[in-house]
C-alpha cells in the first residue's frame, strides 16, 4: 500500500505498514485475484462428452480443492457430471468471481456480454479463433474486449489453456494434471508448451505458485501478470515463455519494477527470421528486430536465456542464491578434466577465472598435498576426502578476489560423495554472512552414487548441476544479469541543458512544418542539420547554393578546401549516387564538383548543393541514429560509422529517453569504445561530453515523434570534440496516426512549474529523475528522527533510510506507474539546491485509482510547501485521466485532515484512521 507521508514532524499520517520504498505488496487491490483466488466460478460451455475441453475444465475444478464453489453453464443440460448446470451465466443464484468459457468463438462476445451485466469480475477465454484467423477474429476480439471493459472485467485468453494457482489447489485448466505448489511463477504464450513443462515439472519435482497459459494476450498481458506476481508473497521468480511483447511500455513498466525484487527469467521464441515468422502467424502479432528485444530486456533488468533447461534453473538459482558482484569464478574440483571444462565454459560464455591471491595460495599449502594445482581451478586431487574439501572450500569462499565459487566432485574412491555434501553444506553454513554476494553451485557428477549428495545440497540452497560446464554457464548468465540488474540503478549525473527550450521547439516545429508543406517527408542535409543544432548537437557550418555562382560565393566565403554535397528533397544517401565531392582545393574545382553533383542525378532530385568546410578526419567516424521498432517504437544506435557502417556492423542498441549512466552503458558496448578512451599514444575523446550528446539526441527523438528515422553519419569524435559532418531526417506519412510512442516514458516536463513561498523565496515543482539522488539524500539528512518515525514507521538509522538501495525506489520511478512531486529551491550564489518536499501518486495496477504520499523538509514546514505540492499533485492526476486519489491518515493528524480538507477531499473515519478520497 502507498504511505502517506508527514507534513509534520509531531503529526504522523498513517498507521503503521511495510514502508512502500521496499515493499510493493497490494493483494488485497490485485484485479486479477478474481481469477486467480476465486471464491465462484462458472463454466461457460461445461459438458459431459469425453475427451472434451468443456468436461476436462469442470472436472478439474471440481476435484481440486480450491475452497470455492463450481457451476457448469450449459443451456442444453440440467446436470452435468453430478453438479446442477444452468441454462446461462444470469440464471447462476450467486455471485460469480470466475468465469471460465470453452464455447465457439462467434459466441464469446454474447458470453462476455452476460457476465458483464451479471457482474462477473474475471473471465478465462479457452475457445480460439480469433486474431489467429484473420480480420473476423479481430472484430471478435474487439467485442469482447468492449463488453469486458463496460463490465470491469479482466480477461485472460483467449486461445489458452487456462490458469492453475497450485498453492491454493486451484485447476482451471484443461490439462490432464495439475502443478505441484511451490515458489516460481511460470507465464506462457504457447499452452503446447505448458503441458511439456508441466510433465517435466512432475517429474523433476519443481513447484509452481502459477502456471499461467495467457493466450493471445486480448486483455490481461505481461505487464498485469507481472505486477500480479511480484505482489504475490509465495512467488520467489518469475519465468516466461514469450513469442510477442504485447504492450511492450506496460511490459517493460512492470519488469523495471519488479526485477528489483524477485528475478524475471524470459526465453523468447523467435531469434531468428524464420522462427519470428512462424511465431508472428502463431499469434498473429508482428514480431521485431531480436536485436531491439535484447536492448529492452536490459532496459529493464530481464534476463534472457536461450534453453528451456537455463529459464527453469535460473529461476532456482537467483531464488536461492545471492547475485554476485562480479564475473570471477572460483573453481574447486577433485578432477582436473571437468576444471578444464569448467574453464572453457567460463571463458567463451563471457566470464572469466578468478586469480588466487597471495594470502589464499598460502594457506591452501598448508593443508593440500604438494602437487595440488596451485592455481584456479583448485585441483585438490582424486583422493581428497570430505574434511579436504571443506577446509579448501573455506579457503576459497574467503578469497578476496572471487565473485563465486562452483565445487566439483566426481566419485572416486576415496570421495564420499554424500558425505562431502554433507561438508560443504555444513561449511557454507558456517560462513554466512561471508558469502553474502558470492554464490555457491555444485557439480556432483554421477548418477546414482552421487543422488543423495545432491539432494543435501539442494536442501541447504546449493544447487546442482550434473556437469560442471552447465554450472558456469549459469554462474556467468548470474552475474551478467546482476550487472545490468545494478548499471539500471546507478545514479546518472545531470546532462547540462538536455531540456528543450520553446525556442528550440519551434525552430523545430518550422522546419519540419515546411517539409510537411511541401509534401515531403525527406528533410534536407541543410534542414536536418539546423534540426540538430536546435538541440545542441553541434553541426559543421553548412551553407544552401542553388546555382554555380552561389556554391562558389560559399566556397570563397569558408575558405578552401570544400565539400559539395548533393541537396535533394528525394535522395536520402548522397554517396551512392556520386552525390558528395571531398576536398575541393579552389574554386575551379568546387565549379566542377557543383556541374558533376547536377548531372548525376535527374534533374527533378537536384535541389542544389550545400557547401561545408573540408573537416580534417583527425579522429574516429561514429553513426549516431534512430529508427522504428514495429513493437517498441524509437530505438536508438550507436557505433561505428562511416561509409563501411554496415559491413562492420559495430554498434549498439538501447531505448530512449537516456541519461548519462545509460548513453555510456550503450558506448561500452561497442568495440570502437576501447578506441574513444585512448590507444596508442592517441589522446581520448572526451567521454562525457559524448554522453551528453547522446541524452540530448535521445531528448530529440522523444520529443520529435513525427521523425521515422534520424541518423547521424559520420560524427567525427576526437580530442579536439564532436562534430556532426552529416545528418538525415525522414518523417511519418501524414496519414500515420497515432505516431509510435517510447517504450518508456520520457520525463514528463510538462509537469514542471515556478512557484513562490509564502515568504517570497522562488521555487520549483518538478517530477523527481534519477539524477536528484545526492538531493534526496541532503534531504533525508534534514528530518528529525520523528519524521523518520512518522514516515517509515521504526527508527531507522541514517545509512539505512538513505542508502542507494532505498533510494533506487525514490528517485529510479516508471512515470507511467508512479510521479513523484519535488519542491526546490536553488541558491545562486552558492549554485547550489535544495530538496523542501517530495509528494508522490502511485497509480494502482490494474486501475485508474491513485494514492498519494508526503514529506516535507522539517525547516519548510508550515510554509505552504504542503498544499502547493498536493494542489499540483491533483492537477497531474487531472492530466494522467485518473478518476480517484485517497490516503490514510491517522484520526489525531489535524494538520493533514485540515490540508485534504481545503483542497476538497472527502473525509471519513474508519477506526484509527480517516480515510480521504478526491474524485476527478
Amino acid at each position: 500500500m502507498t504511505q502517506t507521508y508527514p507534513i509534520s514532524a509531531a503529526t504522523p499520517t498513517v498507521a503503521p505498514r511495510p514502508d512502500r520504498a521496499h515493499d510493493i505488496l497490494q493483494c488485497d487491490r490485485d484485479a486479477l485475484n478474481a481469477i486467480f483466488s476465486p471464491q465462484t466460478v462458472a463454466v461457460i460451455g461445461a459438458s459431459e462428452k469425453h475427451n472434451s475441453v468443456g468436461r476436462s475444465l469442470l472436472w478439474n475444478l471440481i476435484r481440486s480443492p480450491f475452497g470455492g464453489t463450481v457451476f457448469p453453464v450449459n443451456p442444453k443440460r440440467r446436470n452435468i457430471l453430478g453438479v446442477r448446470a444452468y441454462a446461462d451465466i444470469a440464471a447462476v443464484p450467486e455471485p460469480v468471481d470466475l468465469a471460465v468459457i470453452a464455447t465457439p468463438a462467434p459466441t464469446v462476445p454474447g458470453i462476455i456480454a452476460q457476465c458483464a451485466d451479471a457482474g462477473v469480475k474475471g473471465a478465462i477465454v479457452i475457445s480460439a479463433g480469433f486474431k489467429e484467423t484473420g480480420e473476423a477474429g479481430i472484430a471478435l476480439e474487439r467485442e469482447i474486449l468492449n463488453e469486458a471493459r463496460r463490465g470491469k472485467m479482466r480477461v485472460i485468453g483467449p486461445n489458452c489453456l487456462g490458469v492453475m494457482s497450485p498453492l491454493s489447489g486451484l485447476n482451471a485448466t484443461f490439462a490432464n494434471t495439475t502443478a505441484r505448489p511451490g515458489n516460481v511463477g511460470f507465464i506462457s504464450q504457447s499452452g503446447a508448451l505448458c503441458t511439456a513443462v508441466l510433465d517435466w515439472s512432475l517429474q523433476d519435482n519443481v513447484g509452481f505458485s502459477a502456471f499461467i497459459s495467457i493466450g493471445s494476450m486480448l486483455d490481461v498481458g505481461w505487464g498485469d501478470l507481472i505486477y500480479h506476481l511480484g505482489d504475490d508473497p509465495a512467488t520467489q521468480s518469475i519465468v516466461i515463455y514469450m513469442e510477442s511483447i504485447g504492450d511492450a511500455r506496460a511490459f517493460l513498466s512492470a519488469a523495471r519494477e519488479v526485477a528489483l525484487t524477485k528475478p524475471i527469467v524470459v526465453l523468447k521464441a523467435g531469434r531468428t527470421e524464420v522462427a519470428a515468422q512462424a511465431a508472428a502467424s502463431h499469434t498473429g502479432t508482428l514480431a521485431g528486430s531480436d536485436d531491439v528485444l535484447d536492448a529492452a530486456f536490459r532496459r529493464c533488468g530481464v534476463l534472457r536465456v536461450h534453453r528451456i533447461e537455463d529459464l527453469f534453473n535460473m529461476a532456482e538459482i537467483l531464488a536461492k542464491q545471492p547475485r554476485p558482484r562480479g564475473k570471477r569464478l572460483t573453481v574447486l574440483t577433485n578432477a582436473g578434466g571437468p576444471g578444464v571444462l569448467a574453464t572453457d565454459s567460463t571463458i567463451t560464455s563471457g566470464g572469466q577465472l578468478a586469480t588466487l591471491a597471495p594470502e589464499t595460495l598460502e594457506k591452501l599449502d598448508t593443508f593440500l598435498p604438494p602437487n595440488w594445482s596451485h592455481s584456479n581451478p583448485i585441483d585438490i586431487l582424486g583422493d581428497a576426502d570430505s574434511d579436504r574439501y571443506a577446509k579448501a572450500l573455506k579457503v576459497a569462499a574467503t578469497d578476496p578476489n572471487s565473485d563465486g565459487l562452483l565445487v566439483i566432485l566426481t566419485p572416486q574412491a576415496m570421495t564420499d560423495p554424500t558425505q562431502t555434501a554433507k561438508k560443504i553444506a555444513q561449511t557454507i553454513a558456517e560462513l554466512q554472512p561471508e558469502l553474502e554476494h558470492k554464490p555457491i553451485l555444485a557439480s556432483w557428477m554421477g548418477g546414482a552414487d552421487v543422488a543423495a549428495g545432491e539432494a543435501i545440497l539442494n536442501d541447504a540452497q546449493i544447487y546442482t548441476f550434473p556437469y560442471p560446464d552447465s554450472a558456469a554457464r549459469a554462474f556467468n548468465l548470474m552475474w551478467q544479469y546482476s550487472k545490468n540488474l545494478r548499471s539500471l540503478y546507478e545514479t546518472p549525473t545531470l546532462a547540462r541543458d538536455v531540456a528543450s527550450s520553446n525556442r528550440e521547439r519551434d525552430i523545430a516545429d518550422r522546419i519540419i512544418g515546411a517539409v510537411r508543406r511541401r509534401g515531403c517527408t525527406l528533410l534536407s542535409e541543410w534542414e536536418s542539420k539546423q534540426v540538430l543544432e536546435a538541440y545542441g548537437i553541434p553541426t559543421v557550418t553548412t551553407h544552401l547554393a542553388t546555382t554555380e555562382e552561389e556554391a562558389i560565393a560559399a566556397a570563397d566565403a569558408i575558405g578552401y578546401p570544400v565539400v559539395l554535397k548533393l541537396h535533394s528533397e528525394t535522395i536520402t544517401h548522397k554517396t551512392d549516387v556520386g552525390g558528395v565531392q571531398l576536398n575541393l582545393p579552389d574554386a575551379e574545382a568546387a565549379r566542377e564538383a557543383y556541374r558533376t553533383i547536377q548531372a548525376a542525378v535527374p534533374p527533378q532530385d537536384f535541389a542544389g548543393v550545400t557547401v561545408q568546410p573540408m573537416v580534417k578526419l583527425d579522429g574516429y567516424e561514429l553513426i549516431l541514429g534512430s529508427s522504428i521498432d514495429p513493437q517498441f517504437g524509437p530505438v536508438l544506435l550507436f557505433g561505428t560509422g562511416g561509409q563501411l557502417v554496415e559491413i562492420f556492423k559495430d554498434r549498439a542498441l538501447g531505448l530512449p529517453p537516456l541519461n548519462t549512466t545509460l548513453a555510456r552503458r550503450m558506448m561500452k558496448r561497442t568495440q570502437i569504445y576501447s578506441a574513444l578512451t585512448g590507444v596508442r599514444g592517441r589522446s581520448a575523446v572526451d567521454l562525457a561530453a559524448l554522453e551528453q550528446l547522446l541524452v540530448r539526441f535521445s531528448q530529440l527523438v522523444v520529443e520529435r515523434p513525427e521523425i521515422r528515422e534520424i541518423d547521424i553519419n559520420p560524427l567525427l569524435a576526437s580530442a579536439d570534440g564532436l562534430l556532426a559532418l552529416d545528418g538525415r531526417i525522414i518523417l511519418h506519412e501524414p496519414e500515420v496516426d497515432p505516431l509510435p510512442r517510447p517504450a518508456i516514458r520520457p520525463y514528463p516536463s510538462q509537469y514542471v512549474s515556478s512557484w513562490t513561498m509564502s515568504d517570497e523565496t522562488p521555487a520549483i515543482v518538478r517530477p523527481i529523475r534519477p539524477e536528484d539522488e545526492p538531493l534526496v539524500v541532503k534531504f533525508h539528512e534534514t528530518l528529525s528522527e520523528e519524521s523518520v518515525y512518522f514516515r517509515y514507521f521504526h527508527l531507522m538509522k541514517l545509512q539505512a533510510r538513505i542508502s542507494h538501495d532505498r533510494l533506487t525506489r525514490i528517485c529510479f520511478i516508471d512515470y507511467d506507474r508512479e510521479i513523484a512531486l519535488v519542491a526546490e529551491t536553488h541558491d545562486p550564489q552558492t549554485d547550489e539546491s535544495e530538496i523542501l518536499g517530495i509528494c508522490r501518486l502511485s497509480r494502482l495496477a490494474g486501475t485508474r485509482e491513485a494514492e498519494f504520499g508526503m514529506l516535507v523538509n522539517d525547516r519548510f514546514q508550515g510554509r505552504g510547501v504542503g498544499t502547493q505540492l498536493l494542489r499540483q499533485l491533483l492537477e497531474v492526476a487531472r492530466q494522467e485521466q485518473l478518476t480517484l486519489v485517497r490516503a490514510e491518515i491517522l484520526s489525531d493528524n489535524r494538520a493533514m485532515q485540515h490540508l485534504c480538507e481545503k483542497l476538497g477531499f472527502q473525509l471519513a473515519r474508519s477506526g484509527c484512521e480517516v480515510m480521504a478520497r478526491y474524485e476527478l
